[in-house]
């Protein structure tokens, strides 16, 4: 039987460029803001999750769980480096969690980190490609071509416009002005990203421009996880891990069976909303890996928030803005939070919490949040984790 879990606390380092800091001081600083932020002190914690994908080849570092134990002077810990791709973060979450719901342990530090921005933006888009089908990666596909070609399909098939690509972006940037941890802190207006002036606002794969993708971001978040027997000694609210879950899909998008639909996240949030035991109508306020501004409306469909086809439309009647009936990526999102790729999934449950404290600030949806939930892909949606957590 496994054991209720929850979050106790959580921490993040502003996103964005850190020419200042290593990829060690990063996840150590989140760290530590999130054990103080939960009340314990360092020897409370008996395992180390740290999800990441890139240190071996940007910043000549492995076993970075190992060198978070020895910064937090712990060396009778648990440590454990998780890497999977672009879902990192989430799967470094999981991990965190069956270990507490199966007692293995009480408190579980789990840290998402990334140091990317410092290092050419070719060799960063070439070594994300890896997450590719190889027969589609030597082709020389990456993720904004795949992204594009998506992007193309959905538009022919459900009648998406540029417009509502741009949607998107400008109430992304608009949440992530609130955001003091977000990476593109930066108004933009649909005049500015549908004119015909491509300079401020370039073609990366033809339909999706610039302001479409998400930036390459340095960060670092962290949560402790902790059964929710003892989180109650700790905080006066803990935040209770209700359902999570994973699914995957064949490598190969041009293998599937139907492009537009990303099942894994379908596979994903049945799983989560299952364990859960509720449906996806009860959810207050989402995160959506929108590394891609399609992703984001076609993840709204495929979570099971609207009918294939009508995510653009609940964006286009505003349902997905910050005071509607389900706001969607109150952080920024990876567009406009950021994406340092290992600390995503993680920061997305970071930004899930404070919202279910109501400890937001301006980018509050609303003083009655209950239940939220995230997705975090790896790969273009060919390994997907998603979470919900409530109040109660």
């Amino acid at each position: 039987m496994l054991r209720k879990i929850a979050i106790i606390g959580c921490g993040m380092t502003k996103f964005g460029k850190h020419e200042d800091k290593t990829i060690t001081e990063l996840m150590l600083e989140s760290s530590l803001k999130a054990i103080e932020d939960a009340c314990i002190s360092e020897k409370d914690v008996e395992a180390i999750y740290v999800g990441n994908m890139l240190a071996q080849a940007l910043n000549k570092q492995s076993l970075l769980a190992n060198v978070l134990a020895d910064q937090l002077g712990l060396y009778n810990v648990i440590v454990e480096g998780v890497s999977n791709g672009t879902a990192s973060g989430g799967s470094a979450v999981r991990s965190a969690c069956l270990a507490v719901a199966s007692n293995f342990c009480d408190v579980a530090l789990v840290t998402g980190v990334e140091k990317m921005r410092g290092s050419p933006r070719d060799k960063v888009t070439s070594l994300l490609a890896t997450m590719n089908y190889p027969i589609e990666r030597e082709q020389g596909i990456t993720l904004p071509s795949l992204a594009a070609m998506f992007t193309r399909l959905y538009m022919k098939r459900y009648g998406l416009k540029r417009e509502h690509l741009a949607l998107v972006t400008v109430k992304n940037h608009s949440n992530a002005l609130k955001n003091p941890y977000a990476h593109i802190r930066k108004a933009v207006t649909l005049e500015e990203l549908l004119s015909e002036d491509n300079s401020k606002n370039p073609v990366v794969a033809d339909p999706l421009r610039l302001y479409d993708c998400c930036p390459i971001s340095d960060g670092s978040a962290s949560l402790i996880i902790c059964s929710l027997e003892k989180a109650k000694k700790f905080v006066d609210t803990p935040i209770i891990v209700k359902g999570f879950g994973q699914g995957v899909d064949k490598m190969g998008v041009c293998e599937r069976e139907d492009v537009t639909v990303l099942k894994a996240l379908r596979e994903a949030s049945n799983q989560a909303f299952k364990m859960a035991k509720i449906t996806p109508k009860e959810i207050d306020v989402a995160e959506l890996h929108d590394a891609f501004t399609i992703l984001e409306i076609a993840e709204s469909e495929d979570a099971g928030f609207f009918k294939k086809g009508m995510g653009y439309k609940a964006l286009e009647d505003g349902i997905t803005s910050l005071d509607g009936e389900l706001p969607i990526n109150p952080s920024g999102g990876l567009k406009a939070r950021g994406h340092p790729v290992g600390a995503t999934g993680v920061a997305q449950l970071v930004e899930l919490t404070w919202q279910l404290r109501g400890e937001a600030g301006a980018r509050q949806v609303n003083n009655n949040v209950e239940k939220a939930f995230s997705c975090n892909l790896g790969g273009f949606a060919s390994n997907v984790l998603a979470f919900v957590l409530t109040r109660s």
